[in-house]
């Protein structure tokens, strides 16, 4: 039995990620014959955080800024227990390590706990159905194994995390994996789209448990449909539709990004079982 926890940090905004992640634990429970149970905390709301006797953390994505919490209880709690499961996999005596995946509002403050790159607003919201192109290193890094350079994500942020740290990330055995489309002919800083931050623990800036159901129904709400023909026209939305029925866009970064995690926790739990 693999016990799951999920961290959600949408403050009670309503969402599609939570039922995203809940349907990808399911999926990969039933596809692997492997039995999970999972429980949720409310980390902004209710100052929630798991305890250690969790395998797997999957932290979500959510709403604002990624500094609102600074000072917060809630925040100090989450960074306790960012710091509480890096102590425990850091432990020898500890051969069965935790592995966190963190998603975009939950990747940018991990991205300021690590201190590895600057978080800072973008001068415009990404919105839409993205490219993202897959560096050497995250070619190599098991999470990303089957997708193509560039694949397809859903992004959603008004905040981006730019600037690596080099120096920083050499001494945490951090990595970037991932950056945003190329774009020379823009003179702006090009956003970090994932990093591993340890060898337990990775995320990203966009949202791969995302699935065109969700972001259908998203796209088709008034308010969310008039945004992005306002800021993007109409032939942008249309675009952003039809994306979400390519089986090699969202659906195939669903089906690979955190499942790959899932398969990749699992096997490390088993083989330091044996």
């Amino acid at each position: 039995m693999i016990r799951i926890a999920i961290l959600d940090l949408y403050n009670g905004a309503e969402n599609q990620g939570m039922r995203c992640i809940r349907q990808i634990i399911r999926e990969w429970s039933e596809q692997h014959a492997t039995p999970v149970i999972f429980d949720e905390f409310d980390v902004r709301r209710n100052n929630e955080v798991p305890d250690l006797s969790y395998d797997i953390f999957i932290s979500s994505g959510g709403p604002g800024s990624p500094w609102d919490g600074d000072g917060e209880i809630w925040e100090k709690k989450y960074f306790d227990w960012v710091a509480s499961v890096e102590d425990y996999n850091r432990n020898e005596l500890n051969p069965l390590k935790k592995q966190v995946f963190f998603i975009c509002h939950s990747f940018q403050i991990a991205c300021r706990y690590f201190g590895i790159g600057e978080v800072v607003k973008r001068k415009s919201t990404a919105f839409g159905v993205f490219p993202v192109h897959v560096l050497l290193e995250g070619q190599q890094d098991p999470i990303f194994q089957g997708l193509p350079d560039p694949f397809y994500v859903v992004d959603s942020r008004d905040w981006q995390v730019i600037k690596p740290e080099f120096e920083k990330m050499k001494e945490q055995g951090a990595q970037v994996l991932c950056i945003e489309k190329y774009r020379p002919h823009v003179p702006l800083d090009q956003a970090i789209m994932s990093f591993r931050f340890n060898d337990y623990m990775i995320g990203t800036q966009f949202h791969p448990e995302a699935d065109a159901e969700g972001m259908s129904i998203y796209l088709q709400t008034e308010e969310k449909k008039k945004i992005v023909i306002e800021q993007h026209g109409e032939e942008k939305w249309h675009s952003m539709i039809e994306h979400l029925n390519d089986p090699d866009k969202i659906m195939f970064t669903y089906a690979h990004v955190i499942p790959n995690f899932l398969t990749i926790a699992a096997k490390q739990l088993q083989l330091a079982e044996v």
